[in-house]
């Protein structure tokens, strides 16, 4: 089965990735947790995502497409970055979450992926 590992973080952690002074701290703990995910086979897809501020929303009202820049919701946490995993169930999905090293202020989500449809 197939999972998103939605990986959401603070402002705070959000600048310490881009922090010269924190940067290197931030992907040390990351890479090694990459690395063996990537080691084990199950990585489908998975992309990091540059801070909020430079999201763009979209939404349509009435017909009319209404832009936003920035992210939509004024949230503590906001969307990092994700992974798709190919694992045999929810339980191994989760053991995966569960070895992120998390900074304070962040976590992951897991939810599993809709399977492709037929038109």
């Amino acid at each position: 089965m197939q999972y998103a590992l939605l990986y959401h973080q603070t402002a705070e952690v959000f600048a310490a990735r881009q922090d010269p002074e924190k940067r290197a701290a931030f992907w040390a703990a990351f890479l090694p947790y990459m690395t063996a995910m990537r080691e084990a086979g199950i990585i489908v897809a998975g992309a990091g995502l540059e801070p909020p501020e430079t999201a763009t929303a979209v939404r349509l009202n009435d017909g009319q497409r209404l832009v936003q820049d920035g992210p939509y919701a004024d949230t503590k946490e906001q969307l990092a970055g994700f992974f798709i995993i190919e694992v045999p169930n929810l339980d191994a999905a989760l053991d995966w979450a569960a070895r992120y090293p998390a900074p304070a202020g962040a976590g992951v989500e897991v939810r599993p992926v809709l399977p492709p449809m037929n038109p």
